[in-house]
Protein backbone atom coordinates (compact mmCIF):
# COMPACT_ATOMS: atom_id res chain seq x y z
CA UNK A 1 0.00 0.00 0.00
CA UNK A 2 3.30 2.18 0.15
CA UNK A 3 1.91 3.92 -3.31
CA UNK A 4 -1.81 4.63 -2.59
CA UNK A 5 -1.57 8.24 -1.28
CA UNK A 6 -2.27 10.09 -5.32
CA UNK A 7 -4.95 7.24 -6.19
CA UNK A 8 -9.12 7.83 -5.79
CA UNK A 9 -10.90 6.27 -3.58
CA UNK A 10 -12.19 4.01 -6.72
CA UNK A 11 -8.58 3.33 -7.87
CA UNK A 12 -7.62 2.17 -4.51
CA UNK A 13 -10.82 0.22 -3.47
CA UNK A 14 -10.50 -1.81 -7.47
CA UNK A 15 -6.95 -2.31 -6.40
CA UNK A 16 -7.68 -3.94 -2.64
CA UNK A 17 -10.45 -5.66 -4.22
CA UNK A 18 -8.67 -7.16 -6.90
CA UNK A 19 -6.27 -8.34 -4.37
CA UNK A 20 -8.82 -10.00 -2.00
CA UNK A 21 -10.36 -11.82 -5.53
CA UNK A 22 -6.81 -12.90 -6.61
CA UNK A 23 -6.44 -14.81 -3.35
CA UNK A 24 -3.74 -12.14 -1.54
CA UNK A 25 -5.23 -11.69 1.96
CA UNK A 26 -1.97 -9.15 3.73
CA UNK A 27 -2.14 -5.59 3.58
CA UNK A 28 1.33 -3.70 4.16
CA UNK A 29 1.09 -0.50 5.40
CA UNK A 30 3.56 1.72 7.36
CA UNK A 31 3.27 5.01 9.39
CA UNK A 32 5.96 6.79 6.93
CA UNK A 33 3.99 5.94 3.14
CA UNK A 34 2.41 8.28 1.58
CA UNK A 35 5.01 11.13 2.01
CA UNK A 36 3.25 12.10 5.10
CA UNK A 37 2.90 10.19 8.51
CA UNK A 38 -0.51 8.09 7.88
CA UNK A 39 -1.19 9.79 4.81
CA UNK A 40 -1.17 6.26 2.79
CA UNK A 41 -3.01 4.31 5.91
CA UNK A 42 -5.58 6.97 6.03
CA UNK A 43 -6.16 6.85 2.25
CA UNK A 44 -6.79 3.33 2.38
CA UNK A 45 -9.52 4.29 5.34
CA UNK A 46 -11.25 6.21 3.83
CA UNK A 47 -11.62 4.39 0.48
CA UNK A 48 -12.13 0.67 1.42
CA UNK A 49 -14.54 -0.40 3.94
CA UNK A 50 -14.24 -3.84 4.99
CA UNK A 51 -17.24 -6.13 6.22
CA UNK A 52 -16.82 -7.96 10.14
CA UNK A 53 -16.05 -10.98 7.87
CA UNK A 54 -13.99 -9.72 5.57
CA UNK A 55 -11.84 -8.11 8.33
CA UNK A 56 -11.20 -11.17 10.11
CA UNK A 57 -10.02 -12.75 6.69
CA UNK A 58 -7.40 -9.90 6.33
CA UNK A 59 -4.29 -9.04 7.45
CA UNK A 60 -3.45 -5.75 8.05
CA UNK A 61 0.00 -5.12 8.53
CA UNK A 62 1.62 -2.01 9.72
CA UNK A 63 5.40 -0.56 10.71
CA UNK A 64 6.45 2.11 13.15
CA UNK A 65 10.09 3.25 14.06
CA UNK A 66 11.56 5.84 11.03
CA UNK A 67 11.23 9.39 11.85
CA UNK A 68 12.26 12.28 10.12
CA UNK A 69 16.32 12.08 9.82
CA UNK A 70 16.18 9.07 13.04
CA UNK A 71 14.72 6.45 14.10
CA UNK A 72 12.76 5.30 17.48
CA UNK A 73 12.04 2.26 19.08
CA UNK A 74 11.24 4.15 22.33
CA UNK A 75 7.75 2.79 24.01
CA UNK A 76 6.20 6.04 23.92
CA UNK A 77 6.42 6.33 19.95
CA UNK A 78 5.77 2.78 19.40
CA UNK A 79 2.23 2.99 21.54
CA UNK A 80 1.38 6.63 20.16
CA UNK A 81 1.99 5.98 16.47
CA UNK A 82 0.04 2.72 16.52
CA UNK A 83 -2.90 4.34 17.90
CA UNK A 84 -2.06 6.77 15.22
CA UNK A 85 -2.50 4.09 12.66
CA UNK A 86 -5.52 2.13 13.97
CA UNK A 87 -7.29 5.88 13.46
CA UNK A 88 -6.11 6.32 10.27
CA UNK A 89 -6.41 2.49 8.77
CA UNK A 90 -10.34 3.01 10.67
CA UNK A 91 -9.70 -0.38 12.54
CA UNK A 92 -9.52 -1.56 15.57
CA UNK A 93 -6.53 -3.74 15.52
CA UNK A 94 -3.28 -4.26 13.47
CA UNK A 95 -3.02 -8.19 12.64
CA UNK A 96 0.85 -7.31 12.40
CA UNK A 97 2.75 -4.53 13.69
CA UNK A 98 6.81 -4.86 12.28
CA UNK A 99 9.42 -2.38 13.38
CA UNK A 100 10.88 -0.68 10.65
CA UNK A 101 14.65 0.04 10.10
CA UNK A 102 16.53 -1.17 13.26
CA UNK A 103 17.15 1.54 15.63
CA UNK A 104 20.59 1.44 16.87
CA UNK A 105 19.52 3.16 20.17
CA UNK A 106 16.80 0.60 21.05
CA UNK A 107 15.92 -0.41 24.83
CA UNK A 108 14.71 -3.91 24.25
CA UNK A 109 12.99 -3.43 27.51
CA UNK A 110 10.88 -0.16 26.12
CA UNK A 111 9.73 -2.32 22.95
CA UNK A 112 8.54 -5.20 25.71
CA UNK A 113 6.24 -2.49 27.41
CA UNK A 114 4.85 -1.43 24.79
CA UNK A 115 4.16 -4.45 22.75
CA UNK A 116 3.26 -6.00 26.33
CA UNK A 117 0.69 -2.78 26.73
CA UNK A 118 -0.83 -3.17 22.68
CA UNK A 119 -0.89 -7.17 22.94
CA UNK A 120 -2.75 -6.62 26.15
CA UNK A 121 -5.15 -3.94 24.86
CA UNK A 122 -6.58 -6.12 21.55
CA UNK A 123 -4.65 -3.20 19.50
CA UNK A 124 -1.75 -5.55 17.55
CA UNK A 125 -2.35 -9.71 17.48
CA UNK A 126 1.10 -10.51 16.53
CA UNK A 127 5.17 -8.81 15.72
CA UNK A 128 7.71 -8.89 13.97
CA UNK A 129 10.55 -7.00 12.65
CA UNK A 130 11.63 -5.45 8.65
CA UNK A 131 15.28 -5.57 7.38
CA UNK A 132 17.08 -6.40 10.82
CA UNK A 133 19.82 -9.39 11.55
CA UNK A 134 19.91 -12.34 13.57
CA UNK A 135 21.83 -10.22 16.18
CA UNK A 136 19.62 -7.21 16.20
CA UNK A 137 16.46 -10.00 16.56
CA UNK A 138 17.94 -11.87 19.24
CA UNK A 139 18.34 -8.62 21.21
CA UNK A 140 14.80 -7.81 20.90
CA UNK A 141 14.30 -11.42 22.39
CA UNK A 142 16.25 -10.62 25.63
CA UNK A 143 12.76 -8.73 26.63
CA UNK A 144 10.42 -9.08 24.10
CA UNK A 145 7.82 -11.84 25.42
CA UNK A 146 5.73 -12.20 22.11
CA UNK A 147 6.79 -14.37 19.09
CA UNK A 148 9.08 -11.85 16.40
CA UNK A 149 7.15 -13.80 13.53
CA UNK A 150 7.96 -11.94 10.29
CA UNK A 151 10.99 -10.20 9.04
CA UNK A 152 10.38 -7.67 5.81
CA UNK A 153 13.53 -7.46 3.93
CA UNK A 154 14.87 -6.50 0.32
CA UNK A 155 14.83 -9.55 -2.12
CA UNK A 156 14.47 -10.38 -5.90
CA UNK A 157 15.95 -11.81 -8.91
CA UNK A 158 18.55 -9.29 -8.97
CA UNK A 159 18.90 -7.99 -5.57
CA UNK A 160 19.29 -11.73 -3.75
CA UNK A 161 22.75 -11.68 -1.24
CA UNK A 162 20.01 -13.51 1.06
CA UNK A 163 20.73 -16.41 -1.24
CA UNK A 164 23.55 -15.74 -3.06
CA UNK A 165 26.40 -15.16 -0.46
CA UNK A 166 25.33 -18.46 1.34
CA UNK A 167 25.80 -20.40 -2.25
CA UNK A 168 29.03 -18.56 -3.25
CA UNK A 169 30.73 -19.35 0.97
CA UNK A 170 33.89 -19.06 1.51
CA UNK A 171 35.51 -17.89 -2.57
CA UNK A 172 38.17 -15.59 -1.27
CA UNK A 173 37.92 -12.17 -3.67
CA UNK A 174 34.31 -12.53 -4.78
CA UNK A 175 31.76 -10.21 -3.43
CA UNK A 176 29.11 -12.11 -3.86
CA UNK A 177 30.73 -14.49 -0.74
CA UNK A 178 30.90 -11.48 1.54
CA UNK A 179 28.26 -11.80 4.45
CA UNK A 180 25.50 -8.62 4.43
CA UNK A 181 22.87 -10.34 6.69
CA UNK A 182 24.96 -12.56 9.06
CA UNK A 183 22.87 -16.10 8.12
CA UNK A 184 19.80 -14.33 7.93
CA UNK A 185 18.19 -16.87 6.04
CA UNK A 186 19.29 -20.10 7.71
CA UNK A 187 18.50 -18.17 11.12
CA UNK A 188 14.66 -17.46 9.66
CA UNK A 189 14.52 -21.02 8.77
CA UNK A 190 15.67 -22.54 12.10
CA UNK A 191 13.70 -19.92 14.41
CA UNK A 192 10.35 -20.45 12.15
CA UNK A 193 10.36 -16.86 11.20
CA UNK A 194 8.93 -15.85 7.94
CA UNK A 195 10.48 -13.48 5.74
CA UNK A 196 8.30 -11.26 3.50
CA UNK A 197 10.38 -9.73 0.13
CA UNK A 198 10.08 -6.13 -0.44
CA UNK A 199 10.68 -4.78 -3.80
CA UNK A 200 10.50 -8.37 -5.62
CA UNK A 201 10.75 -6.46 -9.31
CA UNK A 202 13.45 -4.10 -8.16
CA UNK A 203 16.94 -4.36 -9.53
CA UNK A 204 18.43 -2.77 -6.86
CA UNK A 205 17.98 0.02 -4.21
CA UNK A 206 15.07 1.98 -5.72
CA UNK A 207 16.87 1.64 -9.26
CA UNK A 208 14.70 0.86 -11.79
CA UNK A 209 12.63 -2.72 -12.55
CA UNK A 210 14.62 -5.66 -14.20
CA UNK A 211 12.17 -7.15 -15.60
CA UNK A 212 11.81 -6.10 -19.49
CA UNK A 213 14.75 -4.08 -18.95
CA UNK A 214 16.96 -5.61 -22.02
CA UNK A 215 19.57 -3.36 -21.76
CA UNK A 216 21.00 -3.89 -18.17
CA UNK A 217 19.57 -7.47 -18.15
CA UNK A 218 18.72 -9.34 -21.57
CA UNK A 219 20.14 -12.68 -20.07
CA UNK A 220 17.55 -12.57 -17.42
CA UNK A 221 14.62 -11.45 -19.53
CA UNK A 222 14.93 -14.24 -22.07
CA UNK A 223 15.10 -16.61 -19.27
CA UNK A 224 11.98 -15.11 -17.62
CA UNK A 225 10.01 -14.62 -20.84
CA UNK A 226 11.23 -18.23 -21.80
CA UNK A 227 10.00 -20.23 -18.61
CA UNK A 228 6.71 -17.82 -18.41
CA UNK A 229 5.63 -19.32 -21.94
CA UNK A 230 6.73 -22.80 -20.58
CA UNK A 231 4.61 -22.30 -17.16
CA UNK A 232 1.21 -20.03 -18.57
CA UNK A 233 1.73 -17.35 -16.71
CA UNK A 234 4.07 -13.84 -17.02
CA UNK A 235 7.28 -12.85 -16.51
CA UNK A 236 6.56 -11.01 -13.05
CA UNK A 237 4.26 -14.39 -12.13
CA UNK A 238 8.11 -16.10 -12.85
CA UNK A 239 9.59 -13.62 -10.87
CA UNK A 240 7.22 -14.44 -8.14
CA UNK A 241 8.00 -18.02 -8.14
CA UNK A 242 11.42 -17.57 -7.95
CA UNK A 243 10.88 -15.90 -4.56
CA UNK A 244 8.19 -18.77 -3.14
CA UNK A 245 9.46 -21.95 -4.76
CA UNK A 246 12.22 -21.38 -2.02
CA UNK A 247 11.24 -24.22 1.04
CA UNK A 248 11.39 -20.75 3.59
CA UNK A 249 8.22 -20.14 2.73
CA UNK A 250 8.90 -16.55 1.91
CA UNK A 251 6.41 -14.08 1.36
CA UNK A 252 6.08 -11.85 -1.53
CA UNK A 253 5.00 -8.30 -0.75
CA UNK A 254 4.23 -6.11 -3.95
CA UNK A 255 4.40 -2.46 -4.87
CA UNK A 256 1.89 -2.48 -7.60
CA UNK A 257 -0.90 -0.32 -7.74
CA UNK A 258 -2.98 -2.00 -10.96
CA UNK A 259 -4.83 -4.90 -9.61
CA UNK A 260 -4.04 -6.50 -13.44
CA UNK A 261 -0.59 -6.87 -11.80
CA UNK A 262 -1.33 -8.33 -8.63
CA UNK A 263 -3.29 -11.40 -9.84
CA UNK A 264 -0.56 -11.56 -12.57
CA UNK A 265 2.11 -11.39 -9.61
CA UNK A 266 -0.31 -13.86 -7.44
CA UNK A 267 -0.59 -16.83 -10.40
CA UNK A 268 3.66 -17.20 -10.12
CA UNK A 269 2.80 -18.11 -6.56
CA UNK A 270 1.27 -21.36 -7.98
CA UNK A 271 4.08 -22.31 -10.45
CA UNK A 272 6.92 -24.67 -8.85
CA UNK A 273 10.00 -24.07 -10.84
CA UNK A 274 12.00 -27.26 -10.66
CA UNK A 275 15.68 -26.43 -9.48
CA UNK A 276 17.35 -26.16 -13.02
CA UNK A 277 14.80 -23.36 -13.84
CA UNK A 278 15.47 -21.87 -10.50
CA UNK A 279 19.14 -21.93 -10.75
CA UNK A 280 18.62 -21.04 -14.17
CA UNK A 281 17.47 -17.63 -13.51
CA UNK A 282 19.69 -17.08 -10.46
CA UNK A 283 22.81 -17.27 -13.27
CA UNK A 284 21.20 -15.48 -15.66
CA UNK A 285 20.01 -12.85 -12.96
CA UNK A 286 24.08 -12.41 -12.66
CA UNK A 287 24.54 -14.43 -9.57
CA UNK A 288 27.78 -17.01 -9.43
CA UNK A 289 27.63 -20.41 -9.03
CA UNK A 290 31.05 -21.56 -8.54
Amino acid sequence: MMRIANMDNGEIETLVRGALDAGVNVLDHADIYGGERHRCEARFGEAVTLSPAEREQTIIQSKVGIRKRYFDFSAGHILSTVDESLAALRTEYLDVLLLHRPDTLVEPYEVAEAFDTLHAAGKVRHFGVSNHTPGQIELLRTAVRQPLAFNQVQLSLTHAPLFAQGVAANMTGLEQSVSRDNGLLEYSRLNKMTLQAWSPFQAGFFDGVFLGDRERFPALNAVLDELAEAHGVTPSGIAVAWITRHPANIQVVLGTTKASRVVEAAAGSDVELSREEWYRLFTAAGHTLP
